[in-house]
């Protein structure tokens, strides 16, 4: 069960804010939101649960331990426990094919390899879960004594799919002290309608673009032309943001009509002046995860050159093996190694001399991210360096009608998309606030008030004719 999905919207969700709004303690709330989030990640095998159960129980113990000893040593040892524990499950789940799968294609064994489904949202609760008992350690949280509400912090339906990595002490005080006021209903419901809509027209609209023009073979790569290359790695690029902050959208707007504040996860990066600024706007939880549990315990930039580029070198081959069991991955991780060891060594400091120079490292950002989606997009490496050749002029005979035609076709669809990665809808959503709160017209605050009030209607209305009709594109209409 996804969130873009009817049987999400109109059953499940619509159902649990129906029985969460009808109780008024918040225990009860809580026992609410827990046993929907129970049934949600059931929804998709319930004998993973059993493994969202085990870990939510080996976290709430060893967090219990450390909170309970006072000797340094003891809580090492319990976080130790917790951490490879935790982190062998993840690897036995994720991780197990891409090894013995590269084991055999070294030594031919073993003869087959074990096909292991990924549990919902592992990935997710298993970060979460060692970042609290790794700040109940630190002594940045108090261990939490009823193992029910851990779990219900690692199980919260919200974020599960593609974040954002809630921190237990961002949510510690909400579970058991939050009051939901209408503003924050109004605001989650406009939240959710604002991600939902981006998912389901315009990611699921540039998808078709990018999966129309981009190869799934080596064959079609080398016939590929470099202007469907062009075009369908920048709708790939609009794709994968648009898709990723979607979800953060709709899990900070869940979030808020129940009462509980997430920390945003993505701050609009396609507008980064450099690689570093970048990825402090994208999937922020995960980059400030490995900052915090990762790299600063190894040392960070504190004992030398040489141990700081090793820390970077080890962050970044994790984020890039975090994101998927493939090789291609890890090449992406590495590849953005790099570019921020070069920032940090010289270019960083010349972007950001001057606004001329920021324009350009602006300009330099989005190229090396856009490169990096090419080598996050195809597993197979041999298919994707074959695209990055195409998009250089390597298949310049190749016919270039395909991508002349889809460019005509989703034109105004396509520049909707690419205004939608920047905040012009934020700024001008803030400009229309701000000045309805300082003039002395009733008529014009009014109108923004039910301006703001018929808006979600309208996307949850666009968006469900796009689920509904699975290809359904107001900007078809547009077409030349």
């Amino acid at each position: 069960m996804v969130f873009s999905s009817l049987i999400f919207i109109f059953a499940f969700l619509t159902l649990q804010l129906i029985v969460y709004y009808l109780v008024k303690s918040i225990s009860a709330r809580n026992v609410i939101l827990l046993v929907f989030s129970l049934i949600f990640y059931a929804w998709g095998g319930p004998k993973y649960l059993i493994l969202l159960l085990l870990e939510s129980f080996i976290s709430w113990l060893t967090a219990r331990e450390i909170g309970k000893t006072g000797l340094k040593a003891m809580k090492r040892r319990w976080l130790i426990l917790d951490v490879v524990l935790l982190l062998g499950l993840l690897a036995v789940f994720k991780y197990t094919g891409f090894f013995l799968n590269n084991l055999k294609f070294i030594i031919h064994w073993p003869e087959q390899v074990p096909s292991i489904i990924l549990p919902i949202g592992i990935s997710f609760y298993t970060f979460q879960l060692i970042s609290y008992v790794a700040d109940v350690y630190r002594g940045r949280v108090g261990a939490q004594p009823k193992y029910w509400k851990v779990l219900l912090y690692s199980s919260l339906f919200h974020q599960c799919i593609a974040g954002p990595i809630v921190r237990y002490e961002t949510v510690a005080e909400e579970i058991d002290h939050r009051k939901i006021e209408l503003s924050d209903v109004a605001a989650g419901i406009r939240r959710f309608a604002v991600g939902l809509a981006k998912k389901a027209i315009l990611a699921n609209g540039v998808a078709v673009v990018a999966d129309t023009l981009l190869p799934t073979d080596m064959t079609a790569a080398v016939q590929a032309s470099g202007p469907a290359l062009w075009l369908g790695m920048f709708a790939y690029m609009l794709q994968i943001y648009l898709d990723f902050s979607a979800y953060s959208d709709m899990a900070i707007g869940m979030g808020r009509m129940v009462g509980f504040h997430y920390l945003e996860n993505f701050d609009y990066p396609y507008t980064a002046w450099s690689v570093q600024g970048f990825w402090r706007k994208w999937h922020i939880s995960l980059s400030t995860f490995f900052r915090d549990y990762v790299y600063i315990p190894l040392g960070g930039n504190r004992k030398g050159f040489g141990r700081t580029v090793l820390n970077l070198f080890i962050v970044w081959f994790l984020t890039g093996m975090w994101h998927g069991a493939s090789w291609n991955y890890i090449l992406w991780g590495l590849y953005f190694f790099v570019f921020l060891l070069i920032e940090r060594l010289f270019l960083g400091k010349l972007l950001d001399k001057h606004p001329v120079t920021r324009a350009i490292g602006h300009a330099y950002a989005l190229f090396v991210v856009f490169i990096g989606w090419v080598l996050f997009r195809f597993t197979d490496l041999g298919v994707g360096f074959e695209v990055i050749k195409g998009l250089f002029g390597a298949h310049a005979g190749a016919n270039a009608l395909p991508a002349g035609s889809q460019l005509l076709n989703n034109l105004f669809f396509l520049i909707f998309a690419t205004v939608a990665v920047f905040p012009v809808g934020k700024k001008l959503h803030e400009a229309l606030q701000n000045a309805a709160d300082v003039t002395d017209k009733n008529w014009f605050r009014m109108a923004i008030r039910i301006g703001s009030a018929i808006l979600p209607a309208i996307l949850l209305a666009l968006s469900v004719l796009a689920l509904v009709g699975n290809s359904y594109n107001p900007f078809l209409y547009f077409q030349f």
